[in-house]
């Protein structure tokens, strides 16, 4: 046998005495590390966190308007979430869906959560909804920018970076108040002084126009009726002399309190979002008002969900939830973002 082959084998032994010995040492070392920590003891699993990320302070009930009447005042609420960072942040405001029956706006927290997450102020609002009438839900939408706008410096908000985001009834607000940049006569109640205009907008399977929610639909014809809630929206409900009308009874009515009857090449970037299988709110919506933007010559981006109804679980998966997220990033640009002190007390 050669000689070389053991003196090779005892050159591998070395080698690997070595690195036990470094390991031990190192062991050592870190062990002599943990033992210099307050609160160590044997056993006892230490780690390092890097910090990566702000906290994140959730603030309910806040009153942003108030409705009077002669005999009651109304309070509309919003929850703002706020990422605890030293730069000013773009805020969006979250508008939730519910037929034009309820705005339960505590809602959709994944993507609430992730929006924070990624350097924005988020607000949800509730709005009025039926029975009360156009533009009672869109002047409580303009209201909600304005007090966001009104109290940046007190949110950490950037005022020139304000978006709106809502699905369903909430998509067909954040496509009214994207398609109604500077038309002041919807601006009522507190902080007129500040703009309500948006910066960017994002509508999930939202209605674009109330003349044709079910086009292609099998149940159209329900939307005929004097008490479906877009006709109700726009002409009430029937009282005393009043029978009711339908959405098509008065078709300048119903355009005038449809984001398509508003485009007119002031709007902000959208990003429309809508299920091909939708069988509540036609995604003719959707594609209408993609046309009506492009032809305009506004930036618009048109996002169909091949395998997707309405509200259903592909909205909270995480592909949607980044898809969004990605495309406010994009458009409103928030700073990355320097954590400012975090405190739990």
């Amino acid at each position: 046998m050669p000689i070389t082959q053991p003196r090779r084998a005892f050159s591998f032994r070395r080698l690997a005495v070595a690195a036990l010995i470094s390991a031990v040492a190192g062991s050592a070392i870190a062990a002599s590390a943990a033992d210099r920590l307050p609160g160590y003891v044997d056993g006892a699993e230490v780690i390092k966190v890097d910090v990566s990320r702000p906290q994140i302070d959730t603030i309910s009930g806040i009153i942003y308007s108030q409705i009077k009447s002669d005999r009651a005042i109304r309070q509309l609420r919003m929850t703002v979430m706020s990422p605890r960072t030293k730069e000013k942040k773009p805020a969006i405001v979250y508008f939730p869906g519910g037929g034009f029956t309820s705005a339960d706006h505590e809602k959709f927290t994944e993507m609430r959560t992730a929006l924070a997450e990624a350097g924005f102020v988020v607000a949800a609002a509730e709005y009025r909804v039926v029975p009360n009438v156009y533009p009672a839900p869109v002047v409580d939408g303009k209201s909600a920018v304005r007090y966001l706008r009104a109290h940046a410096e007190e949110y950490g908000i950037d005022p020139n970076r304000i978006g709106v985001l809502g699905d369903s009834a909430g998509g067909y607000l954040s496509q009214m108040l994207g398609t109604t940049n500077g038309e002041k006569d919807l601006d009522k109640g507190d902080w007129t002084n500040v703009s309500s205009d948006v910066q960017a907008a994002v509508t999930i399977y939202g209605i674009s126009d109330l003349l044709s929610i079910g086009e292609g639909l099998p149940d159209d014809e329900v939307h005929a009726s004097p008490a479906v809630t877009e006709a109700l929206l726009v002409h009430g409900a029937a009282f005393r002399k009043f029978p009711g009308a339908s959405i098509h009874s008065d078709p300048a009515k119903a355009r005038n309190a449809s984001p398509l009857g508003h485009v007119d090449g002031n709007e902000p970037p959208f990003l429309i979002l809508h299920g091909a299988q939708d069988r509540l709110v036609s995604p003719e919506q959707s594609r209408h008002l993609y046309e009506a933007l492009k032809a305009k010559g506004e930036p618009v981006r048109y996002v169909l969900v091949e395998n997707a109804n309405h509200g259903d679980l592909p909205w909270y998966q995480p592909e949607i939830v980044k898809l969004v997220v990605d495309w406010f990033v994009d458009t409103l640009k928030p700073a990355a973002g320097s954590a400012a002190a975090g405190s739990n007390l």
